[in-house]
């Protein structure tokens, strides 16, 4: 195959796997931390009108699914792709801040959340995922 064919693959496989892993941990986290009372955490006005419900607690998983979303997309990348693989981890790190941002500006969370997901579980969860692979390039 293709190096280029190979990479592009590895991206894609990435992202698939990463947001997978994001959906299912968030899915799950309403069983293991219950929104408050009252809250539809799949309407987004309902999370707006209600976020000062929120206690720390119900922040992390949707932490945990960012960051291992963000890890393991990279860690699959970094595993397929045929070079690159430092570039690539963190091209998915970067399309998984991309979303970050993307909730931030919808969604009105704490600053503490807000500054503590973009920082960290994205650019280093990708570069974490670029290490764990084992690929030096």
């Amino acid at each position: 195959m293709h190096p280029i064919l190979k990479n592009v693959l590895a991206v894609i496989a990435g992202l698939l796997v990463g947001g997978a892993v994001n959906m299912g941990i968030v899915m799950v986290s309403g069983e293991i931390i219950p929104p408050p009372q009252g809250v539809d955490p799949s309407d987004m006005e309902s999370l707006k009108a209600n976020m000062h419900l929120f206690g720390a607690k119900h922040f992390i998983f949707p932490f945990l699914a960012h960051a291992l979303g963000t890890l393991v997309g990279a860690l699959v990348a970094s595993l397929i792709a045929a070079g690159h693989q430092m570039k690539l981890a963190l091209l998915i790190g970067g399309f998984f801040l991309l979303g970050g941002i993307s909730m931030v500006m919808q969604l009105p969370s704490p600053m503490w959340f807000n500054v503590l997901d973009l920082v960290v579980a994205y650019i280093p969860m990708g570069w974490l995922g670029w290490k764990l692979s084992g690929k030096n390039s």
